[in-house]
């Protein structure tokens, strides 16, 4: 997933998305840990999707924050 693709996503979205990233990470680790899953390479993957999304949506909360210190200075 690219970085223009989260940032397109609304803020209900992206935590739904963050979720599901989460939970596939778990599913990936728990088939790894019971023999199933040989390519080790969607950890990589998922985990880095996952930061992505995270970093994104920490973004947007500072910039809201900052937005709202903004308008809240009466000079």
């Amino acid at each position: 997933m690219y970085n223009s693709e989260i940032r397109d996503m609304s803020l209900d979205e992206l935590d739904r998305r963050i979720n599901e990233e989460r939970e596939k990470l778990f599913n990936l680790r728990f088939t790894t840990a019971i023999g199933q899953e040989t390519d080790t390479s969607q950890f990589r993957k998922a985990r880095r999707n996952l930061a992505r999304m995270i970093t994104i949506r920490r973004e947007r909360n500072l910039m809201a924050v900052d937005e709202t210190n903004v308008e809240g200075q009466d000079d």
